[in-house]
């Protein structure tokens, strides 16, 4: 048996108090902490939170140790039987995957704080929080007599909590599973619209699989008074970060609700669906994989969709959803020169920040779109008798409960096995491939009686002179470029700031002045690193960004109405 303790002391402080009891190896023992934590595929060195490591034997003494990795300890044990490993972990960073401390919460997810023995790694684990007597405590692991439990440590990092003064909390049923809904933070929540949406989405995903994998899951939510969007999944949990908090249930209401299905599907794929590649994890170093495009992809794909299978979303609120990933995909140059299964792997590199311009493309996005177009190809063959559900429901049955890792064989012949036909074209072409999306995707589209609409984007810049920019603090900065643009023809750089067009000064209003001056030669004035240019665009008359959306046909044939009824059903 481990035991850990928690201690919020001078939470101004920020820095978390943790003491943790191990039974010692006959020689000496290595203690580990996590390089990674499970839904963010990259290392996230949180060893540079943590100070005033220490280690004491039976007899509170110190214990000779040396850091060995920039995330290990080994310690001499001899003649110890059990030894208390102590220090204290710098919180200050408060999103969906973080740990954090101020006066009104102690919230940590314990992969990225708690340390281990690989040797006691599938041991019982005791955890006592030194908290105020008023605060309360949301997370899903076993409470009795003041002390929380889990199996083991592969638990208790899937086991995030929060402990706060601040919690609102509701809970519904579905299938015989309790479902709690926790929020924390600054925010008044509509109960009675949440929990009937939240029970919609749930009873069909549960519906669709015929079982969930656990018995009781919480929705742990954490509302900001500033914007931030971000959910981390975990077998009998999640984590939301949603802000700002008057719009939580206003315009950020749909986002709620998406990211709410998305990680709730995440129960089934990638908690219990799990790449083979990480099957079990491996908390010490990069877990490489390139089945991203079903972890996340499938997920980001089915999350949507089963809010309008659930009638919480409507058409076109579904709609709206994809046309965000069809947008995010036709403005990626790099979908010509970097597969979704490379990027995928390259994850661990560079997968959650900008990196090289056109280097990369997401998994999340590419991912969705040829789940989508995977899901069509399944109803093409099976004429509407079979989706994308049944393969996910035949790998959650003949894997996950299996205790087995899925390749991506295993998926492929799980489609060709409900879709009748070879997926060998899609796989080789799209999957590992750069072939352009547009056919597969209007194709799909036609299927269920949609079409694909584009347009001129209707900002000035973006359209005409292939350039996007963002205000930063009222500098209009370039953020993007199209290929082959007036913009990058005329050597504009990324992150230069406009100052001025045909010698008018930039005060927010770039895309007033462009189209005043439509018919005229523009020169920009630019401030590069400290030195101000001028840039004159050449004149091409063509468009360059464009603006993508889906819409039902006006008048789809029988058969495409069947099938659009079937898709949604």
């Amino acid at each position: 048996m481990t035991k850990i303790q928690f201690s919020a002391i001078n939470p101004s402080l920020q820095f978390i108090h943790i003491s943790i009891v191990f039974e010692a190896n006959e020689d000496k023992t290595i203690i580990q902490l996590p390089s990674w934590r499970p839904g963010r595929y990259e290392l996230g060195n949180f060893a540079k939170n943590i100070k005033n490591f220490k280690v004491l034997n039976d007899e509170k003494q110190q214990v000779a140790f040396k850091k060995i990795t920039k995330d290990s300890w080994e310690v001499d044990t001899e003649n110890i039987s059990t030894i208390t490993v102590s220090y204290q972990y710098y919180a200050n960073l408060l999103n969906a995957g973080s740990t954090f401390l101020d006066e009104n919460q102690l919230y940590v997810n314990p992969v990225n704080a708690c340390v281990y023995s690989q040797e006691q790694f599938q041991n019982p684990v005791e955890v006592v929080l030194d908290i105020p007597d008023y605060w309360d405590v949301a997370t899903s692991m076993n409470l009795n007599n003041g002390v929380y439990s889990v199996n083991d440590f592969d638990e208790l990092f899937d086991s995030p909590f929060i402990a706060s003064s601040q919690l609102q909390h509701r809970s519904y049923e579905s299938h015989g599973t309790t479902f709690n809904v926790w929020f924390n933070g600054e925010v008044k929540p509509q109960w009675t619209r949440l929990l009937k949406d939240f029970k919609a989405f749930t009873d069909k995903q549960i519906a669709t699989f015929g079982e969930f994998p656990v018995k009781e899951y919480h929705f742990l939510n954490q509302i900001l008074p500033v914007k931030v969007y971000h959910g981390v999944e975990h077998l009998k949990s999640t984590v939301i970060a949603l802000g700002p908090s008057y719009e939580v249930f206003n315009t950020l209401y749909p986002e709620l609700l998406g990211v709410s299905s998305h990680e709730l599907y995440h129960t089934w794929n990638v908690k219990a669906i799990r790449p083979i590649d990480m099957f079990p994890y491996d908390f010490t170093k990069e877990n490489y994989s390139e089945l991203g495009y079903i972890c996340e992809g499938v997920t980001t794909y089915l999350g949507d969709l089963f809010l309008l299978k659930s009638k919480v979303f409507s058409d076109q609120e579904y709609f709206k959803e994809l046309n965000t990933q069809l947008q995010r995909h036709f403005d990626n140059s790099a979908r010509f020169s970097y597969s979704v299964a490379e990027s995928s792997f390259d994850t661990w590199l560079d997968g959650y920040e900008p990196g090289a311009p056109g280097r990369k493309v997401s998994i999340y996005t590419e991912g969705c779109l040829l789940a989508f177009v995977t899901d069509v190809l399944i109803m093409k063959g099976s004429a509407n008798k079979s989706t994308l559900d049944a393969v996910m429901r035949q790998l959650y049955f003949d894997y996950a409960l299996e205790g087995k890792g899925v390749s991506e064989e295993d998926y492929k012949k799980s489609i060709e096995n409900f879709a009748g036909v070879s997926m060998d074209e899609l796989f080789q072409d799209f999957i590992h491939g750069t072939k352009p999306f547009e056919s597969i995707i209007v194709s799909a589209l036609d299927y269920l009686g949609l079409e694909l609409d584009h347009e001129p984007s209707p900002i000035y810049s973006e359209a005409k002179l292939g350039f996007r920019t963002v205000v930063d603090n009222g500098k209009v900065i370039v953020k993007a470029m199209y290929p082959g643009s007036p913009a990058e023809v005329g050597n504009v750089m990324l992150e230069d700031e406009i100052i001025a067009l045909n010698g008018m000064l930039i005060n927010n209003n770039l895309d007033s002045w462009l189209n005043y001056f439509d018919e005229d030669t523009k020169t920009i004035t630019v401030q590069r690193g400290g030195v101000i240019k001028e840039i004159t665009l050449p004149e091409v008359n063509r468009n360059f960004y464009m603006k993508y959306s889906v819409r039902k046909m006006q008048k789809p044939t029988r058969d495409q109405q069947n099938a659009f009824d079937a898709w949604k059903k």
